[in-house]
């Protein structure tokens, strides 16, 4: 597997951090942030959203190219 969508995941990476530190410093509510980073990780492993054009979007993580 290879990044295949490097602003995608540079995104999610961020928003998980965050949330992660408002979590460990009683910010939120572990369960509050807990689905919040459920929520992201199902977004990044799922199938991304389509533009209204019809045009594919990459997905963050791809089949890596021999």
């Amino acid at each position: 597997m290879n990044i295949t969508n490097p602003p995608k995941a540079f995104l999610v990476l961020a928003a998980m951090v965050c949330i992660t530190v408002l979590m460990v410093t009683s910010k939120i509510d572990q369960s509050a942030g807990t689905g919040l980073l459920g929520s992201i990780i199902g977004y990044s492993v799922g199938n991304s959203i389509r533009p209204k054009n019809g045009e594919i979007v990459p997905p963050i993580l791809g089949k890596k190219i021999k």
